[in-house]
């Protein structure tokens, strides 16, 4: 590409939030049509930066460039008339509407009695939908669509702006495989109308399929940007953390203790049956399959969170019964769960609060808690956990995601229980922040309790694991150990074939 293609250019941007340098100096440039990719640890500014460049956050000092122009951005709707769209990971869709009036929200066709015309609406929709190549029903309401069609009404939605620079925050967290090569397709046919793609993902091996070139930040500040080929995946690596990861799954130590979960035919009708499964103390148990299989169903069952029709739950040599997630945490059995946001934590609450929350009766002093108990409590967990915040009473909200799973992981930790059940326990975070969750599973693996992971990422399910349970269409279809632990195996038996 040539220099006369530059389509963006941020120039020493640097923004400080109350005790926190989010970015110092930070620049970097895109070209037209390219897809740049931003990495770094959770926390190193991406997401600031990507705010300042859409209008949400006023920088405060530096330059934007777009097109050779010096612009100030001031609002998100200033960025949208510049071309600026921003994809979020959570949508910005509203449920009960249909596809072309989330399209065009606030700015309907209108005909000339002054009414919407909705004739036009869906017509202009529909060729919006053939411009990158997609067929959606666009009268369908968004509620009825799957994340990933959502989330190409968003990209169409972007378009629909007249879009020069579209902002994808981690696109395929929460896609499949085959959703992800989709959604890689209409980012290579957006290419090709000259509109540029700032992809940010911490799943490298995605950075090096899709990415023309790549910028590193740390610590809030521009580490490198270099065209991709000159790079390799190790190298990125080292670049985004400061430091070597040579072990990104800490060793396996073979060990097992007696056994502490034992399941029997579960069965929860419509959903899955007849699931059987053991866990001993000091194992990683992996619970693989694809998306809809019925895991994160089968670790809800567990806990208490939905209720069984039929089947047993022996734990500690005892058949107990869970009727709610109150009986799960007395048993001592936690739940790290898939949406840590919306599930694991209050986000308008400081992180003392989070943490002490699971363990409010043993601290309580009359009608108050202890206060002396919880900041020591608080205290050694994030410091065990080295959790990067200057204060336990700064709101988790604030926290990047490595940090905010941290949290969620501290509040189990102070309840101390036998069994954790880890439902994706790294998604949306970096690879520093990803090796740290994997030490501290397999530390509590060693110190005799036993874990049930469900991760959607084939290279951690097999790295993490001791052994793993294969789910197809709400069944358990093998369990898998030693030799027979491969991603050929295991994706054989998640999608149904015979092994």
């Amino acid at each position: 590409m040539k220099e006369t293609e530059i389509v963006l250019e941020m120039k020493n941007v640097c923004k400080r939030f109350p005790g926190v340098q989010a970015l110092d100096n930070v620049s970097f440039s895109c070209m037209r049509g390219e897809v740049h990719a931003i990495v770094g640890e959770n926390g190193a500014g991406k997401s600031t930066l990507m705010k300042i460049l859409s209008g949400a956050y006023i920088p405060d000092s530096g330059n934007i460039l777009i097109e050779g122009n010096e612009v100030r951005i001031e609002n998100p709707h200033q960025g949208q008339e510049l071309g600026i769209n921003i994809i979020y990971q959570e949508f910005n869709l509203i449920p009960y509407t249909d596809v072309a009036e989330n399209i065009f929200i606030g700015r309907k066709p209108l005909n000339n009695l002054g009414l919407v015309d909705y004739k036009q609406m869906y017509r202009k929709a529909q060729q919006l939908m053939e411009q990158i190549g997609v067929n959606i029903d666009v009268k369908k309401w968004i509620c009825e669509l799957t994340v990933a069609e959502q989330q190409i009404v968003e990209i169409i939605k972007a378009v629909s702006f007249a879009a020069k620079i579209v902002i994808m925050d981690e696109p395929t967290s929460a896609l499949s495989e085959e959703e992800t090569q989709r959604l890689f397709q209409i980012i290579r046919k957006l290419q090709t109308q000259d509109i540029t793609i700032i992809f940010i993902s911490h799943r490298i091996k995605e950075i090096f399929e899709i990415a023309d070139r790549v910028t590193v930040i740390k610590d809030g500040k521009t580490v490198v940007s270099k065209d991709i080929n000159n790079l390799d995946e190790t190298g990125l690596v080292r670049l985004m953390v400061g430091r070597e990861l040579s072990k990104l799954y800490p060793e396996k130590n073979g060990k097992k203790g007696e056994l502490l979960l034992s399941v029997r035919n579960l069965t929860r009708s419509g959903v899955f049956k007849d699931i059987s499964f053991d866990i001993h103390r000091g194992e990683i148990i992996g619970l693989a399959g694809l998306v809809g299989a019925g895991r994160t169903e089968v670790a809800r069952a567990i806990f208490g969170a939905d209720q069984i029709d039929e089947g047993t739950i022996k734990f500690d040599e005892s058949i107990i019964k869970i009727k709610n997630p109150k009986d799960a945490v007395t048993h001592g059995i936690g739940l790290i769960p898939e949406d840590r946001r919306q599930h694991g934590l209050v986000l308008c609450l400081s992180i003392r609060n989070n943490i002490v929350l699971s363990i409010l009766n043993r601290i309580k002093r009359f009608l108050f808690t202890n206060r002396i108990k919880e900041k020591e409590i608080c205290s050694d967990l994030i410091r065990q956990l080295e959790i990067k915040t200057h204060s336990s009473e700064v709101e988790v909200e604030l926290l990047s995601g490595g940090n905010q799973q941290k949290v969620v992981l501290s509040k189990w930790l102070a309840v101390n229980p036998q069994l954790i059940i880890f439902d994706e326990p790294t998604r949306g975070i970096d690879v520093g922040a990803k090796a740290e969750i994997h030490r501290f599973m397999r530390e509590l693996a060693n110190k005799g309790a036993g874990i049930l992971m469900i991760s959607s990422e084939l290279p951690e399910i097999l790295g993490m694991s001791d052994r793993i349970v294969v789910m197809c269409e709400g069944e358990v279809i093998g369990i898998y150990e030693g030799e027979s632990l491969t991603e050929e195996t295991i994706m054989q038996a998640a999608t149904g074939i015979c092994i």
